[in-house]
């Protein structure tokens, strides 16, 4: 079938799972019951084992098109042929009552809009991460997929056959016409049913099992789930400009919640390339502390308190379980485990031959400093712009302050999670900053009991230690770690959290510094911002991977603050967020990272990415608007 580009892809989901649909009209990933199970398509990870859900018409010379039901996570794909019009709705039941849960259902409706089309539809599932192939058995109205931990099945109205990956059916549609396909779980014991049992007769049918849809059952669905949706957008109080970009960044960041506990995952994805033919490829779905925060900031922005006050619960539970003394972990799983092994999956090639592919995610062993201030900002904002926070998640707050009191000066792997040597890297040391400043905040505001004086002497420590340690006179800016001359991206966030005015000269030369191109020591190619600069020669990293969208959008709300006494900046802001706007794909998705001819690179769609792009939206917008 061939690798689609990653940004070839929509998303639909659940707040349990999603499932990434190509313009094609194929399901290359998809993992069930909930984001980090076993997947059954991962076709996007190996074209050949990964197993796959595709719809699509049996012409040639066909235009695909891919566009959201308005205001809503409904994907539809279209294809526009001269033989006539088809389209595929694609869609996740949301939003049922306690006795409807059992619609963890994938739909897919399949329609001829003008004149009539042929189509095929192959479903070949290979459960497991292609481990498991399934045991096949057609029954009226669709086919059981069975293996030793899993049943599904496909239900629909159309004649299936069985071949040697799947199932298949090829149909045709007059213009109105309408085929479904359910994919779901379903509770049955075909462990010890003959075939008589199950009634098959000659056509190798059974007779007594039926996967049989009620009339109108998945129309009901979709009204129900598209007024969901609509009903939940309706809490976004953005008003200002680009407010369809930052709705549909919004509707990203709800599917990537899992309602159950309310974690938020990094990514729906795994080991999606950061490099072609690279190696690194990770696993992002589990819920990482740092992007949780920053992403239950940027839901608190534009109104969507009860998302935040579920990560805030979350956030609580873990505080509970961790041990006494003990630092939190920068990643756990969605349920809220702790270990997450990392494994190799080496039977498959990975996305273009990109391996290794990973599951699990081996950075939960890390030492990360800076989770503490995303942490206590989250908290501090949540009590400030949500509701006030509870006495006993105070106290658990406490001991952690305590603890980056007795540790903020060790060295770790920092927000890049790099696997090297351990540094004294700058974000860290700012981040922990911002836990005892935000502490002290809240205990302020809030009139906890605190170890106010022992807080602020080492917040004062930490600031002092970052402008003499942290600065380097050789470079003119804020550099990567303690006695480096790299620079890091991940200092544009200085003034977004207050550390120094955005106007503060350092600020203001740290700026040039990471805005100069690549071939000039900066990080910025065409509006587009590097991570970091290349270790071995700062020429390097135009060749090495993709920049970083979460970066470029730092970069936008680090000029938007500056350009408050420099029209010039905020000038620059605004046409640096309007290219990065054209680097998202047809539906404004992005992924991690963008590729040197504008492609998607990384794990796909990104919270981080999104989250950014909200909080430069509002800012930038405010700005422009105070500035008129």
């Amino acid at each position: 079938m061939g690798y689609q580009p990653i940004e070839n892809y929509g998303i639909i989901g659940n707040m349990y799972t999603t499932a990434l649909v190509g313009l094609n009209g194929s399901i290359d990933w998809f993992c069930f019951p909930n984001h980090d199970s076993p997947s059954i398509f991962a076709a996007i990870l190996d074209e050949n084992k990964g197993g796959y859900f595709k719809i699509a018409p049996k012409v040639n010379d066909v235009t695909h098109k891919q566009f959201y039901f308005p205001e809503t996570n409904v994907l539809v794909t279209r294809f526009l042929a001269e033989c006539g019009v088809g389209e595929i709705i694609d869609f996740m039941p949301v939003g049922l009552s306690e006795k409807e849960r059992g619609y963890h259902w994938l739909v897919r409706q399949v329609s001829a809009v003008r004149c009539s089309m042929k189509f095929r539809m192959q479903c070949y599932p290979a459960f497991n991460y292609a481990r498991d192939r399934p045991d096949i058995k057609l029954v009226e109205n669709g086919v059981y997929f069975k293996s030793a931990n899993l049943t599904l099945a496909l239900s629909t109205e159309l004649p299936l056959k069985e071949d040697e990956m799947g199932v298949m059916a090829e149909f045709t549609l007059k213009a109105g016409e309408t085929a479904v396909f359910v994919l779901r779980s379903i509770e049955t014991n075909l462990d010890n049913s003959s075939d008589k049992d199950l009634g098959k007769g000659s056509s190798g049918k059974s007779s007594d099992i039926t996967l049989s849809l009620l009339p109108n059952e998945t129309e009901d669905l979709f009204e129900h789930t598209v007024k969901y949706w609509r009903t939940w957008i309706s809490q976004c109080n953005y008003r200002g400009r680009w407010r369809e970009t930052v709705e549909r960044s919004a509707l990203v960041l709800k599917l990537l919640t899992y309602e159950p506990t309310g974690a938020i995952i990094a990514a729906p994805t795994s080991s999606l390339p950061e490099k072609m033919g690279g190696k690194l490829n990770w696993d992002y779905r589990y819920a990482w502390i740092r992007d949780a925060a920053f992403i239950l900031y940027a839901l608190l922005r534009i109104g969507f308190t009860q998302e935040a006050a579920k990560f805030i619960g979350w956030v609580e539970s873990l505080c509970h379980e961790v041990e006494q003394s003990g630092p939190l972990q920068i990643v756990y799983g969605i349920d809220g485990r702790a270990e997450i092994k990392e494994e190799v999956l080496g039977h498959l090639e990975g996305y273009k031959g990109s391996s290794p592919v990973r599951i699990g995610n081996a950075a939960y062993q890390q030492l990360q400093l800076d989770i503490y201030g995303e942490l206590m900002d989250a908290v501090y904002l949540f009590n400030k712009y949500g509701y006030p926070i509870s006495y006993d998640l105070w106290t658990k707050l406490q001991q952690y302050l305590d603890w980056v009191c007795d540790n903020w000066n060790r060295k770790d792997h920092g927000i890049w999670e790099t696997r090297d040597e351990k540094q004294h890297f700058v974000y860290s040391k700012l981040m922990c900053w911002v836990a005892l400043d935000r502490g002290l905040r809240l205990a302020q505001k809030r009139s906890f009991p605190a170890n106010r004086e022992r807080w602020l002497k080492v917040r004062d420590q930490i600031y002092q230690e970052i402008i003499s340690q942290g600065w380097s006179e050789e470079k003119q800016a804020f550099v990567q770690y303690y006695e480096s001359t790299r620079l890091d991206a991940g200092n544009l966030i200085m003034p977004l959290i207050f550390f120094m005015s955005p106007n503060d000269p350092r600020i203001l030369k740290t700026l040039d510094a990471i805005r100069k191109p690549p071939r000039e020591g900066g990080l910025v190619s065409n509006s587009l911002v590097y991570r970091y600069t290349s270790k071995d020669s700062e020429k390097q990293q135009e060749n090495s991977e993709g920049t970083f969208n979460l970066c470029s959008f730092w970069l936008v709300e680090a000029l938007t603050r500056a350009g408050k006494v420099d029209p010039t900046l905020l000038e620059e802001a605004r046409l640096v967020f309007e290219e990065m706007l054209s680097y998202a794909n047809h539906l404004g998705l992005y992924a991690e990272e963008t590729g040197s001819s504008g492609q998607a690179l990384g794990n796909f769609p990104q919270g981080f990415t999104h989250l950014a792009l909200i909080s430069a939206a509002w800012n930038l917008n405010r700005a422009i608007e105070e500035s008129n």
